[in-house]
């Protein structure tokens, strides 16, 4: 792993994330990104306001952080849509990588979204494909 500001200063224009709200969920993503497990990841669109960060962008390349804020990779943007939750279906659930249906997505997001107190069963998800450029 390299610092954050290393890894952002190598790839200009980039901004830096952490997947996950707890410590374990972020170690449980990463280890699935960086297994090629997980290409897709989530969010309602709202997440993103209420935390002051940007929305990922198509082309970009963004800097994924552990829990304690060290760079673990670099991730680029493939596509980003935006969906309502109840609309998300099996095909978009698959490339998670975490979760074993869509029953079990919806039941994982619910409690996710409601902890952040942003549940409604047609609030907006971002949903952003990405590949992995770089591991730190």
């Amino acid at each position: 792993m390299i610092s954050q500001e290393d890894a952002l200063a190598k790839y200009p224009g980039a901004v830096s994330f952490k997947f996950g709200d707890t410590p374990e969920l972020n170690a449980e993503i990463l280890e699935l990104v960086l297994a090629g497990a997980k290409t897709v990841t989530c969010d309602a669109v709202a997440s993103f306001e209420a935390r002051g960060e940007e929305k990922p962008l198509a082309g970009r390349v963004d800097v994924a952080l552990n829990w304690n804020g060290q760079a673990v990779a670099a991730v680029k943007t493939v596509a980003v849509d935006v969906i309502p939750f109840d609309q998300v279906n099996e095909d978009m659930v698959v490339d998670q990588g975490e979760f074993r249906d869509l029953a079990h997505w919806r039941k994982g997001y619910e409690a996710y979204l409601t902890r952040a107190g942003l549940f409604a069963p047609d609030v907006a998800m971002l949903v952003e494909r990405f590949e992995v450029v770089e591991r730190f």
